[in-house]
């Protein structure tokens, strides 16, 4: 599966400062390589105005879609771009399926209001039941229903397992409960 022709989703980390000039996903991009990291909407203070920006909600996480071929000169020249490796594999980078990452970043970027966690802030009582969603720009997802307290909307929990969930409202009348 980690063949070096393969053109897949590999996880790295860009080690640069958050507040640095040019940070990794940029430079790949400027490579003309497909690049995803998550982004959240924050005001910053710029020159003494405020500014509302899109920046990344984990500063050392992206995503690139490209061969080992490709990326392999590319971390020898960035120092700041490394791999995320699997653990108790040696030098075996961390690779995600097409299907969840292509699932994963629609969802992402067919809302505006979507909260990301990490794997060790979803507790088993925020996992609710498992859901199909029929019909609206979810369509076929499966998932599970996230519940917060006080909350009246509904949220679809999509996950890369192990490594990063983003909750996405939903439309009540397009949930379908899983048996």
């Amino acid at each position: 599966m980690s063949d070096e022709k393969t053109v897949q989703w590999f996880v790295m980390r860009d080690l640069k400062r958050a507040n640095s000039r040019e940070h990794a996903y940029e430079q790949l991009q400027g490579k003309n390589l497909t690049v995803f990291t998550p982004k959240i909407w924050k005001i910053i203070v710029r020159q003494g105005k405020r500014v509302r920006l899109q920046v990344p909600c984990i500063p050392n996480l992206l995503f690139v879609y490209a061969t080992r071929e490709q990326l392999d000169p590319i971390v020898e020249k960035i120092p700041t771009l490394q791999y995320y490796y699997k653990r108790h594999a040696w030098c075996t980078p961390m690779i995600v399926p097409d299907v969840e990452m292509n699932r994963f970043i629609h969802a992402v970027e067919a809302t505006d209001t979507c909260r990301f966690y990490l794997p060790s802030e979803i507790t088993p009582r925020m996992k609710n039941r498992r859901i199909r969603i029929i019909g609206g720009p979810f369509d076929e997802y499966e998932g599970t229903l996230i519940t917060t307290r006080g909350s009246k909307v509904k949220r679809l929990l999509v996950e890369i397992p192990g490594l990063l969930a983003v909750s996405v409202e939903v439309n009540p009348e397009y949930i379908q409960l899983c048996e």
